[in-house]
């Protein structure tokens, strides 16, 4: 019997081929061959060009935007967190999934912010981004639901949570996709491991949480701003949201940048973002969080 898939698995195959768009971003040099160069040296030529054409100076929205194009072309690949042994920091900018993309730059956008020089300053960031409070401890720190992950973001103000201001309807129903896929997480084979997924998703289904309605997306479209966190929300049991990306502007539309396995890399859809979220009777809306300056 086939095993079920687990919830990033779910997240690759729910995403579907968005039109590729050129690249405007002046960092598009600096995702060039991917493959042939390590995380390190990816990262910190990012930041360093970042550095020489004051990136820093725009607002953090732009510099994320700015960073995501970059990756424009780079590879999909699922499970690249997975690592065996005990819970830890995995950096991978050559593949992404949907979240490890929108982490990534993120992270790399607040570095440049900050002025970070180095992979150990990026990774500091990536670490805030990943995991609950911004501490690993073991595998349920990680903020595996997106709803949760804007949530404690919007607590430690690292993002504002968009999804209320913006007209959205309060959601209903528990979150227990992890859970109720046990198979599809090895980690889940320890019962303790289980026992706290299972308490957090109990825990975040008591919490109220916002969702635009898909009906509303062209209402509250012209509102977002580049680089905004956007997660595609759906009627899937047990599940919150089936994909996530961001905003990019292009020629005054509000596009959607994302890493989706249909595809197979970073891709920036050809019509808007509600464009995109109509072209699929499975995507039920959006929920969206703001990038704040880091240290305000």
């Amino acid at each position: 019997m086939k095993r079920p898939w687990s919830r990033r698995e779910f997240l690759a195959a729910a995403t579907g081929l968005a039109g590729t768009a050129a690249i405007p971003s002046f960092l598009a040099r600096a995702a060039a061959s991917l493959q042939e160069r390590n995380d390190d040296t990816i990262c910190e030529d990012i930041l360093k060009r970042g550095e020489e054409e004051k990136l820093y100076l725009q607002p953090i929205g732009k510099i994320v935007e700015s960073v995501g194009l970059s990756f424009i072309g780079a590879p999909y690949k699922g499970g690249t967190i997975e690592e065996p042994g005990e819970e830890h920091l995995v950096v991978n900018l050559r593949e992404f999934d949907c979240v490890t993309f929108l982490e990534s730059s993120l992270a790399l956008a607040r570095t440049i912010k900050l002025r970070g020089r180095t992979a150990a300053d990026f990774r500091t960031q990536l670490r805030l981004i990943r995991y609950r409070d911004g501490i690993i401890q073991g595998y349920p720190s990680r903020l595996h639901y997106f709803s949760e992950w804007i949530i404690d973001h919007d607590a430690r103000k690292i993002v504002l949570d968009l999804s209320r201001e913006l007209g959205g309807s309060v959601v209903t129903g528990p979150l227990h996709y992890m859970t109720g896929h046990r198979d599809a997480y090895p980690r889940l084979s320890s019962n303790t491991t289980f026992k706290a997924i299972a308490d957090q998703e109990q825990h975040l289904s008591t919490v109220h949480r916002y969702m635009i309605p898909r009906s509303r997306i062209a209402a509250v479209l012209g509102r977002l701003q580049s680089g905004d966190c956007i997660g595609i929300t759906t009627a899937t049991d047990g599940l919150d949201c089936s994909h996530t990306g961001l905003i990019a502007e292009q020629d005054g539309v509000k596009k959607f940048l994302h890493a989706p396995l249909s595809g197979g890399s970073v891709t920036l859809s050809s019509g808007s973002l509600k464009d995109y979220v109509e072209a699929s009777s499975g995507r039920t809306g959006i929920v969206a969080a703001r990038p704040l300056e880091p240290g305000t």
